[in-house]
């Protein structure tokens, strides 16, 4: 008995078979390119008040994070004016030499006062050259890893001697930022530098408001060198340093 039932269909005629379907063209191609979009927004803010001239004395330094109480959620921290060999320190991680050097004179802070940092500096809010900066988180929360949320405000006060008189100037400095925006933020910031400035006001040794005029060289090449701190940029007319406030030896 033949095992027919044992053959593959179709075996035995070969015309019974499928015809081979031919292969699909080609998808036409397109005139423009299919793309996709990829977008990350920041959005940072600051605030500075108007400067405060206090009497100057040594113990003025020591009393600046005083002048956060009421108002800090953390610690203070003091961030000293940079060293001149790190003069050229910037928050900007495509300069990597700067970089570098940021990270460098400010890797040893808290994350907090590195977010504010890099807040205020990259607005140009203070000028560590010659600032004292006292910080804190003034509201909001930390993430996990202890860096300020997009919408928690940092700041404090920062402070530089004047060149002409050897006062302090002392004005309150906020700012906030990030992956996000909210819309209180702004009105928030407004009512703690309000605050900020109040407890300036009310520290002692207060002499009234003034304009806040940034100390810097004249003109191109006439700067000189403080001789006690080495700050390079003190103006050729200055009777007290910026960064230290030791009085000036012209000769």
């Amino acid at each position: 008995m033949p095992l027919e039932f044992l053959r593959r269909k179709g075996t035995g005629n070969p015309s019974s078979k499928a015809a081979v379907p031919e292969p699909a063209p080609p998808p036409p191609v397109p005139e423009e390119a299919v793309a996709q979009e990829h977008q990350l927004r920041l959005t940072f803010g600051a605030k500075t008040s108007t400067g405060v001239r206090l009497q100057g004395g040594p113990q003025l330094l020591a009393a600046l994070p005083r002048m956060l109480d009421g108002l800090a959620m953390t610690e203070p921290e003091v961030v000293e004016p940079r060293v001149t060999t790190l003069a050229s320190a910037s928050p900007s991680i495509i300069r990597t030499e700067e970089a570098t050097e940021w990270l460098r004179a400010h890797g040893a802070n808290s994350p907090i006062t590195r977010h504010a940092l890099f807040v205020l500096e990259s607005l140009d809010a203070i000028d560590p050259a010659y600032d004292t900066f006292a910080c804190a988180l003034l509201d909001g929360v930390v993430d996990p890893s202890g860096y300020p949320e997009y919408a928690s405000i940092v700041g404090g006060v920062a402070a530089h001697w004047d060149e002409s008189t050897g006062d302090l100037i002392v004005r309150g400095v906020v700012g906030w930022g990030g992956r996000g925006t909210r819309g209180d933020t702004d009105r928030i910031a407004t009512r703690l530098l309000g605050r900020l400035l109040g407890n300036i006001l009310e520290s002692g040794e207060a002499l009234g408001l003034t304009g806040v005029d940034r100390p810097g060289a004249g003109p191109a090449g006439t700067g000189v060198t403080c001789q006690h701190c080495g700050y390079p940029n003190v103006h050729p007319r200055a009777v007290y340093c910026p960064k230290c406030g030791m009085r000036m030896l012209h000769s």
